[in-house]
């Protein structure tokens, strides 16, 4: 490669290189994908200085790269979880700002495959984790959406927050986004312990509730739910966001990132009254990150999937942004990228590498079990291609 504006490189020279990737969901966070391709460009560039910068877009991971940067500190407790069994969920709390995931205490990766049922899980969860941060002098909850295993709407978080969410006969429906379609009434708690707080959403997707960009249609299949459980899920939350208009008053269905964590997005606003905004563009604030992609001479990011969805609000889509803005040349490594992804971004008017580990190992699970490795030799391989 030789038309970088006025610059050629010379592999001999140090160089400034940001390396900003996701996590690569199941087999390496985004701090450990950081670190594998560190070590695979520094084979290459023995004498560059490497900057490691993990990203998250509000969903897992989001804690552990946003704390730091916000000089906090972490603490936990024991919730439900989405099965209903108790999980240790961790939390930030940085000055008057506290700092919640979702994927702490609803994840999918709580989940075994075998019992992944979006019509059952539930956010009971972080009702609880909320009531906790609640008691503490805190001004201001941010709460990262991305990772969950449910579609219900925020429904469980309501329930363990005071909201009575009635069926027909006056009877409080169960868990799940299943059970969304016997709700009739929504009655309010008389005291809710989140009053005067600010509270944010921090969505990775821009998804609206329902239709079929939703909750339902894009990602309860992510989540386990047959094409049966696909459709009863839609109408329950259809069912769901009636009530809440009448009820409560406010319309939700297409609030952008409204969908977010199977319709969260739509629940914090109804019963919290929070604000949804995009999770990457906040932590690219925080971090400075368009600072820092300026002063490069490079940037290396990736994610575990790389399609169609990466540019609506994920962390590539963001860096890509940003880099294109610069005009700095970008090297994309994924676990998997699908041809619309890839045609996508030949057409860029940028130096733009990309590479899947799939393309070099098919087997999967191989490639996650020693993902670090083969990140990290993928890193030095692509790196190689790319100077040439």
């Amino acid at each position: 490669m030789s038309n970088w504006g006025q610059k050629e490189w010379d592999p001999r020279a140090p160089r400034r290189i940001l390396v900003c990737p996701d996590s690569f969901k199941g087999s390496l966070t985004a701090k450990e994908a950081a670190a594998s391709m560190a070590r695979g460009i520094q084979q290459v560039l023995p004498q560059a200085a490497v900057e490691l910068l993990p990203l998250a877009d509000g969903g897992e991971g989001t804690l552990e790269v946003l704390l730091p940067a916000l000089g906090g500190e972490k603490r936990g407790l024991w919730v439900t979880g989405p099965l209903g069994d108790p999980v240790w969920a961790e939390y930030g709390v940085a000055g008057e700002r506290a700092l919640l995931e979702v994927a702490q205490v609803a994840g999918l990766t709580l989940v075994p495959p075998q019992r992944r049922d979006p019509t059952r899980t539930t956010t009971y969860g972080l009702g609880e984790l909320l009531r906790a941060v609640c008691r503490d002098p805190i001004a201001e909850i941010w709460i990262g959406l991305g990772g969950s295993a449910t579609v219900d709407a925020g429904a469980g978080m309501a329930q363990a927050l005071g909201y009575r969410l009635l069926d027909e006969a006056g009877d409080p429906i169960g868990w799940g986004g299943g059970e969304l379609a016997r709700l009739a009434r929504i009655e309010p708690p008389e005291q809710p312990v989140w009053q005067g707080k600010c509270i944010r959403g921090l969505c990775d997707v821009q998804s609206p509730l329902t239709g079929p960009l939703g909750a339902a249609a894009v990602f309860a299949p992510q989540k386990g739910a047959t094409p049966q459980q696909v459709r009863q899920l839609e109408q329950a939350l259809q069912q769901w966001a009636r009530v809440v208009e009448r009820d409560l008053g406010r319309t939700v269905d297409g609030i952008p990132g409204a969908g977010a964590a199977g319709g969260l997005g739509a629940g914090l606003v109804a019963f919290l009254g929070a604000t949804l905004e995009s999770g990457i563009h906040l932590l690219a604030q925080h971090l400075a990150l368009a600072e820092r992609i300026h002063r490069c001479d490079l940037v290396v990011t990736g994610e575990g999937r790389l399609d169609e969805q990466s540019s609506m609000g994920k962390v590539v889509g963001v860096v890509l942004e940003l880099a294109m803005a610069a005009q700095k040349p970008l090297l994309i490594l994924c676990g998997q990228a699908t041809p619309a992804a890839r045609a996508d971004l030949a057409a860029r008017p940028l130096p733009i590498g990309v590479a899947a580990l799939c393309d070099r190992i098919p087997d999967v699970t191989e490639a996650q079990r020693q993902a670090g490795h083969h990140l990290e030799q993928m890193a030095a391989c692509e790196l190689k291609k790319f100077l040439a």
